[in-house]
């Protein structure tokens, strides 16, 4: 397929005038983008997450992934550093999740109270998002199918809750701290803080970078699981204190 009747061929899966349909006409060329100047024009705040860029690398269960870079370069409009990105021209296998089930959604809500893990608040519902521990950057493949009768263990296992207000959007800090671990093989520092409870920074050279076995490379990080995180985090502070 030549390059002209994939890119028609993509323009078909996405809804008319939906904010991925936008970022792909924009990126459809394989020319550098800057965010600020034409991304954010375009599509406002959802250029980068899972409206825009994010969504277009993923895919769906209809569409493949887009191979899409992005890197840091001098923008003559905006006259300083931004961020850009480029479509290579080449698609991978999508990455994307599963739709949680309403009935599950709604468990997981109940299991932990409505609670965020990282401030700790309890918030209304449209302040919430439920994240996969385990990013979906490191899938490999479409999510296998929710099961509906997840008990409390496994779903603690498997999700935990985040904040996304007015103030910040802590699912998007960490898919770019994912992101920067894939690509550098550095695991993440939640609120710039160095520290893992399993590891240290580096990506485990044993583990593999994506698929299901990458998992356990993930332990360790707050990212993946900010309660035991913080837990392991002031029992060293404890342990720091009572020494001194």
């Amino acid at each position: 397929m030549n390059n002209q009747n994939l890119v028609e061929n993509l323009k078909s899966t996405f809804r008319k005038n939906s904010t991925q349909l936008k970022v792909f006409n924009l990126l459809s060329d394989k020319e550098w983008h800057c965010r600020s100047c034409e991304g954010k024009n375009l599509a406002s705040e959802q250029y980068a997450g899972g409206g825009g860029i994010q969504g277009l690398q993923r895919g769906t269960k209809s569409r493949p992934g887009l191979e899409i870079k992005t890197e840091r370069k001098f923008c003559n409009t905006c006259q300083k550093q931004t961020t850009w990105d480029c479509w290579t021209g080449k698609i991978k296998a999508a990455n994307a999740p599963t739709n949680i089930p309403l009935e599950l959604v709604e468990k997981i809500l109940s299991v932990y109270s409505y609670i965020d893990v990282i401030e700790q608040r309890q918030r209304p519902r449209h302040e919430i998002i439920i994240d996969h521990r385990f990013p979906m950057e490191r899938w490999g493949n479409v999510e296998e199918t929710h099961n509906l009768n997840m008990s409390e263990t496994e779903i603690k296992q498997k999700f935990q809750l985040l904040k996304k207000d007015s103030a910040g959007n802590h699912n998007l800090l960490k898919s770019r701290s994912c992101e920067f671990c894939i690509k550098t093989g550095k695991r993440g520092t939640p609120l710039g803080i160095k520290f893992w409870y399993q590891g240290n920074e580096n990506w485990p050279h044993n583990i593999p970078k994506i698929g299901k076995d990458a998992e356990t490379g993930c332990i360790g990080c707050g990212w993946y699981n900010f309660d035991i995180w913080r837990d392991t985090l002031n029992q060293k502070l404890t342990e720091f204190k009572q020494d001194n």
